[in-house]
């Protein structure tokens, strides 16, 4: 994390949120450091669009500055089963290699809309909730590529190039879901207001049984808190 200075501009952080257990913990943490947060949501052709009522929720709850919604469609390409009805959601358990709910450079395309939002407001931090533990079957949440895209924040942009550097804030990227639920609880976070399922449906139930609900089952165990969620 990066300290916070005398110029207001620093106290400004984009939060990318999806209304999921992870996001939500980011939020929280970028909150109680003071941060004024402004929430950036995407609803970009998943299956489990239900999410998005769960972040506005979250906005709400930690009093962000401002929440908006951004509208893509990444089921133009599909390639993952969380865009393509012809892919289904895998439910007997965790892929090797890069799963099939990897969507195509979702965090480079998530990410390069709140690099252009954050040279708007100007603010100089962006939080994501990647995670590299639980997650590392995905290249774009690993630290590897968090570091290569700060390197092109400060180099395709005037905000980066001309005034204070822009860094890319990931502070759950080497925690354990079960460490991220007790920092969370900690921080006043609701987890019952979080969702993570993959086949989330519109009344925001979860499945219980794909990739998503396993590793969140297995983190409110490994965290010794009941897990909340409806399934």
């Amino acid at each position: 994390m990066s300290d916070l200075n005398c110029n207001p501009d620093s106290a400004k952080a984009i939060i990318l949120l999806s209304g999921g257990l992870d996001s939500a913990t980011v939020l929280a943490m970028a909150t109680e450091q003071g941060y004024e947060c402004y929430c950036l949501s995407f609803d970009y052709g998943q299956r489990h669009k239900t999410e998005i009522e769960f972040a506005s929720g979250l906005a709400s709850q930690f009093g962000a500055r401002e929440h908006r919604t951004i509208n893509i469609d990444l089921r133009a390409f599909g390639g993952s089963a969380l865009t393509d009805d012809a892919l289904e959601v895998p439910v007997d358990g965790e892929e090797a290699g890069v799963p099939i709910t990897y969507v195509p450079a979702r965090n480079t395309i998530f990410l390069s809309y709140a690099l252009g939002y954050a040279e708007v407001l100007p603010a100089h931090h962006i939080f994501i909730g990647v995670n590299a533990v639980d997650y590392s079957g995905y290249p774009d949440c690993r630290p590897e590529f968090v570091a290569a895209f700060e390197v092109l924040a400060n180099t395709a942009t005037r905000i980066g190039t001309e005034g204070k550097k822009i860094h890319i804030e990931t502070p759950l990227i080497s925690l354990k879901k079960g460490e991220i639920i007790q920092a969370g609880i900690k921080l006043g976070v609701d987890y019952s207001k979080t969702v993570s399922c993959y086949q989330l449906n519109e009344a925001g139930v979860s499945c219980g049984v794909c990739d998503s609900c396993r590793i969140r089952q297995a983190g409110f165990a490994q965290a010794g808190i009941e897990d909340p969620t409806r399934y």
